[in-house]
């Protein structure tokens, strides 16, 4: 199936509303050092088309009876993308069924599509980790810089699409200290903020041993993913949601068991009914 109910591996700590997952590509090209999807996706930094997209994805859209993430595992917007257009023929399918969309990614490459996102039942969740492009660089090696990232969250609203963004992940001793700066900055483009903290898998630790002193800290392990403690989780969260409040933005937390109010946790609130 292309399309499936989401289900964060049975977390009893995530809040999402009911949704469906779908990705037109199988694994992410970002190559983003904390990505856990190299535990369960073959040559999962190397993104493909999935085979007989369109003619699957049109049969199987009478399954959604809410809105569809897009996407969870592989960014929507991976650098194929800019030749292979597969999302954007995607949306046009969506747009033609009236179906609700979610669209997370971390590439300004949402912004080409804004034409067709603005006639929709859509709303953006951007990710955004860092203000510095070189530090992105870093974490993210082939997504677009943050600063193409903020400009792509300014001309989806000037198109009226509504947006949030995923201040997510938190990694202590790499991004800690940009907390209220990304919230500033995007602030005038955006209405929602979900933030988390970094969950390494044993795959994603290790490769962000090059960036980050992972032993500085003792992690507890829930199943498969690696946590770090409440008291430093709940600190970051917390700075987060102030933030948000100086802003006027709603705030989320994403599996993280931290209280909060917003209607959603995903920015799935945003997406106009009608």
């Amino acid at each position: 199936m292309l399309i499936s109910r989401f289900d964060p591996w049975g977390s009893t700590w995530c809040t999402c509303p009911v949704k469906y997952s779908f990705s037109p590509y199988t694994g992410c090209s970002h190559a983003c050092v904390y990505c856990y999807i190299t535990s369960y996706i073959p040559d999962a930094f190397h993104a493909r088309l999935k085979k007989d997209l369109f003619r699957r994805l049109k049969k199987e859209l009478h399954v959604v009876d809410t809105y569809i993430s897009m996407a969870n595992s592989s960014d929507p917007y991976t650098p194929e993308e800019r030749k292979l257009g597969a999302t954007r023929k995607c949306l046009r399918v969506f747009k033609e069924n009236d179906v609700k969309v979610l669209v997370v990614t971390k590439s300004d490459l949402v912004a080409r599509d804004a034409d067709i996102l603005s006639e929709m039942r859509a709303s953006v969740s951007m990710t955004i980790t860092t203000l510095d492009d070189s530090r992105a660089h870093q974490m993210e090696p082939h997504a677009p810089p943050p600063s193409r990232r903020v400009e792509a969250l300014r001309i989806l609203q000037e198109h009226g699409i509504p947006c949030s963004v995923r201040l997510d992940p938190i990694i202590p001793g790499i991004n800690d200290d940009e907390i209220e700066a990304i919230v500033a900055a995007v602030a005038p483009y955006a209405s929602h903020i979900v933030s988390s903290t970094v969950k390494p898998r044993s795959d994603s630790m290790k490769r962000m041993e090059h960036i980050v002193d992972v032993k500085a800290y003792p992690w507890k392990r829930y199943g498969n993913t690696f946590y770090l403690p409440r008291n430093i989780r709940f600190s970051l969260l917390k700075r987060v949601e102030e933030a948000c409040r100086e802003h006027r933005l709603s705030f989320a937390a994403c599996r993280e068991n931290y209280p909060f109010t917003s209607p959603s946790c995903d920015g799935s609130h945003l997406i106009k009914d009608q």
